[in-house]
């Protein structure tokens, strides 16, 4: 089975730092590429930035462009996102993703962020 679970939400002040991380578990985490999406209230998901599954391309959104970085440790199975200079457009729900060719993808529950001063 299946699990992905996101840690590291909350609340921060805008200009503040956050890392999220996503855990995964039966699952061959180094075959799949993972992704960060995120939704804010009223919204649609969007993708934030993705990784490939040997870590070697990564993609941003260009809202997000030099102040997040997403990275991965295939040997612990883990993807972060690490966030900075944080806006309050950045608040929403954060969902990580894990996807691969010809495979239905796999998604965690979700961590909030919030922005807020």
């Amino acid at each position: 089975q299946v699990q992905l679970v996101e840690s590291g939400g909350g609340l921060v002040q805008p200009g503040g730092s956050l890392r999220l991380s996503c855990a995964a578990s039966g699952i061959i985490f180094s075959l799949y590429d993972t992704a960060w999406y995120r939704q804010a209230p009223g919204k649609g998901r969007e993708l934030v930035a993705r990784i490939t599954s040997g870590g070697s391309t990564t993609y941003y959104a260009d809202s997000v462009k030099g102040r997040f970085t997403i990275s991965r440790e295939n040997a612990k199975n883990t993807v972060y996102l690490q966030m900075n200079s944080l806006k309050p457009e950045d608040t929403a729900v954060y969902y990580c993703c894990l996807m691969r060719l010809y495979d239905s993808p796999y998604w965690g529950q979700g961590t909030q962020v919030t922005v807020s001063s």
